[in-house]
């Protein structure tokens, strides 16, 4: 009776089992309204995930067929509608465009993702077919690329290459010094540096022109060799001098010039003669060589009334799972409008995936790689879309860029949300891209984003400085302006006078991870904030090892102008130069700043604008292991020193903040720490502040957790929660 009874357990066991089976079968068939497949045809009907047996129905081809079905499948249905795409490649030839008819009805999605399990890659790469061994010495080739040149006719003009690693790089020259007396649009040169070649028009001039902080590349119209100067078609961001920081600095050079063709991957193309010139990455003959034909692959475009104060936005469309790759780079024009210094443009098409004109849209878990131009944009209109668990690496430009209208009374990109992202390696081209931006958009949401290996900022939050309002038609900001709707101001306006027009606000910045950011450029930071208006929150953010030997880095900087900046709860851990740049009334509170690294500077806080009335330095811990540190560097008045800059800035000093509760430590040499308490004591400030161990577990392994008894607990210091910071596996 008990065997009978185990056996008709075992029976149900396995009848459960099998309905089981059964079910998550029948949950591997994802049903959808219409799938699309490299396999499938636009002639068909995009109901069947695969085709029958008859090879007479299946899913559809093309994205943009779907779409079209999708459209009139709404007529009739206001539910949720969607759309999944089978694993393969998808070759693009024109972007595609998805308008206020392909909206979500109501509270209901549109969604195109991915077939579960499968990775459906979006790409405008064309393969390059026909090679030929160079077999005859070309005029100008290096000797170490002889007999390694392969060569194809081409009719297209393109600005990146792409081979099955990836993107591959352009031919360029050594870096060189600028003379003096260059312009914006004139480049003085050491002699031989340039030459006038015949194909002078597809030769390019990298420069960093005299700032450390943006990288131009302007094509040229004319060299004369003998008064060694070049022109250029498009204006630099500034003079293209020696740079102002860094005048030893190699910042300039040439690109696509077959002169210069002396490494494998290298590539030049020829217009003129409709050849391009390859030296492969290994030793086989070109396979499987890319090159783009577009830099927007989808562009979903609301109803956008650029003068008027009134737009319609696209809602409620999703895009999932899906992969972008192989886009080529964007060029300046004549006619862009400069996000500051030139780090981006304003209503640029310039990113994979563009929503412009958009409410409640989402691109999540989506694959962005081995591309010439930016990610994602959210531009103009864009209210409460979701950016979520991309991954987007290997970018020629910016990863993710939040950019409004520019400064007026139309405010319109507001409580977008860019949330668990993994960035890295952007900027492979325009090396000032940062990993995210937020221009003119407020009350957004950065959380749990992970930003690594960039040359410049990790995230820069950013509007309009106070003296581009009275300045005339340049690039940078002065055109983003909508003047129309600001004519009263001031010929010399004041911070009072545009902050209703700073719509860079009350946005959260929030618990995300940086490291290894700066990796190149100088004079930046992993997180910055300047031009933006008012309630701006930096916090629980992570920062470390930003490690490469640049000047004038931070790992949180304030700049000049911003106020009402609140930096709180933030780990910084082994940083180049400085850790938080505080200016004017931001506060900075509950930070735990450790170990610097110096050279060049070791500051732990920099202040450097003032006066620091309304500004807070409160319970924060500065903790260093060496000797090399300066745990508040400040610019009082004193001998040599005047009370302003040299733009007449009132020069910050601690005394002038609420300054108290922080914890300065030294480690090997506690001295050091007392020292600077004495000295804040002296001024009025840091009355019950300590120089005492904050009692971390193991800070010598960035462990920053506190002990039982850690004086900081007592003196109200909360603790940072790593487990919260970064990446996140499950949303929450």
């Amino acid at each position: 009776m008990k065997a009978n009874g185990k056996c008709q357990m075992r029976q149900t066991l396995i009848y459960l089992w099998v309905l089981l089976a059964g079910v998550l079968c029948s949950a591997a068939e994802p049903k959808a309204d219409f799938y699309i497949s490299p396999k499938g045809s636009d002639e068909w009907s995009g109901s069947l995930s695969t085709p029958n047996a008859q090879g007479t129905d299946g899913p559809f081809a093309t994205l943009e067929h779907a779409r079209d079905a999708v459209r009139d499948l709404k007529k009739s249905k206001t539910e949720d509608v969607v759309v999944l795409v089978h694993g393969g490649t998808y070759p693009l030839e024109k972007t595609v465009v998805f308008g206020l008819e392909d909206s979500g009805e109501g509270v209901s999605t549109v969604t195109y993702g991915a077939y579960p399990g499968e990775k459906p890659v979006f790409s405008s790469g064309q393969e390059i077919k026909g090679w030929k061994k160079a077999t005859n010495a070309l005029p100008g080739l290096p000797k170490e690329a002889s007999e390694k040149v392969w060569i194809a006719d081409v009719s297209d003009h393109f600005f990146t290459l792409y081979d099955h690693e990836g993107r591959l790089p352009r031919a360029r020259s050594a870096g060189f010094i600028p003379l003096k007396g260059g312009s914006r649009n004139r480049l003085r040169f050491p002699e031989g540096k340039l030459k006038n070649w015949p194909n002078v028009e597809d030769v390019e001039i990298v420069v960093r022109p005299h700032h450390a902080w943006i990288v131009n590349i302007l094509p040229l119209v004319s060299i004369d060799e003998e008064k060694q100067m070049a022109h250029t078609l498009i204006d630099a961001t500034y003079a293209m001098n020696e740079l102002h920081f860094l005048k030893e600095t190699e910042s300039c050079w040439v690109e696509n010039v077959l002169e210069e063709l002396d490494e494998p991957g290298e590539w030049v193309l020829n217009t003129k003669e409709g050849k391009l010139y390859l030296w492969p990455r290994g030793d086989a003959p070109p396979a499987s060589i890319m090159a783009p034909c577009l830099k927007e692959y989808i562009r979903v475009e609301g109803e956008i009334d650029k003068a008027g104060p009134k737009d319609v936005p696209v809602r409620n469309l999703c895009f999932r799972g899906l992969t972008f790759m192989h886009g080529d780079r964007y060029l300046l024009a004549k006619d862009d409008a400069g996000l500051q210094h030139d780090w981006d443009m304003l209503d640029k098409g310039n990113a994979l995936v563009r929503l412009r004109g958009t409410e409640n849209c989402m691109i999540d878990q989506c694959h962005f790689a081995h591309s010439g131009s930016g990610a994602i944009r959210v531009d103009l209109y864009g209210q409460k879309n979701k950016i979520s668990g991309n991954l987007i690496e290997h970018m020629g430009g910016s990863g993710i860029l939040l950019c409004g209208y520019g400064p007026g009374t139309k405010d319109v990109n507001k409580k977008n949300l860019v949330y668990n992202n993994h960035i890295h390696h952007t900027g492979e081209i325009y090396s000032h891209s940062p990993g995210i931006m937020v221009w003119q958009s407020g009350e957004d949401r950065v959380v749990n984003n992970l930003i690594h290996h960039t040359p410049y900022t990790g995230i820069i939050i950013s509007g309009c400085m106070t003296d581009f309002f009275a300045k005339g038609n340049g690039r940078e900001l002065a055109r983003t302006i909508r003047r129309h709707e600001i004519s009263g101001l001031p010929k010399t306006p004041r911070l009072e006078d545009v902050r209703p027009y700073l719509h860079t606000h009350d946005n959260l910045i929030e618990c995300n991870e940086i490291h290894h950011a700066m990796e190149m450029l100088g004079d930046g930071n992993a997180i910055y904030i300047r031009g933006a208006g008012a309630g701006n929150v930096i916090r629980r953010n992570y920062i470390h090892h930003m490690v490469a030997p640049m000047i004038m880095q931070a790992a949180i900087r304030t700049d000049g102008g911003q106020r009402d900046t609140l930096i709180a709860e933030n780990l910084i851990y082994k940083c180049v130069s400085q850790g938080i740049i505080l200016k004017l009334n931001n506060r900075c509170e509950n930070n735990i700043v450790a170990d610097i690294i110096a050279p060049p500077r070791g500051y732990y806080l920099s202040l450097r604008e003032g006066p620091l009335t309304g500004a807070v330095i409160m319970r924060n811990i500065f903790y260093a292991s060496n000797k090399e540190c300066v745990f508040i560097d400040e610019l009082p008045p004193g001998k040599g020193r005047k009370t302003e800059d040299r733009r007449g800035r009132a020069l910050a000093v601690a005394k002038d903040a609420d300054t108290d509760f922080n914890i300065y430590y030294c480690a090997a040499d506690r001295a050091l720490g007392k020292t600077m308490l004495k000295k804040q004591q002296r001024d009025g400030v840091d009355a019950h502040s300590q120089s005492v161990d904050p009692l971390f577990v193991d800070p010598e392994n960035g462990d920053f957790r506190f002990k039982p008894g850690s004086p900081a607990l007592k003196m109200g210091i909360v603790p940072v929660d790593l487990s919260k910071v970064g990446l996140l596996t499950t949303k929450e």
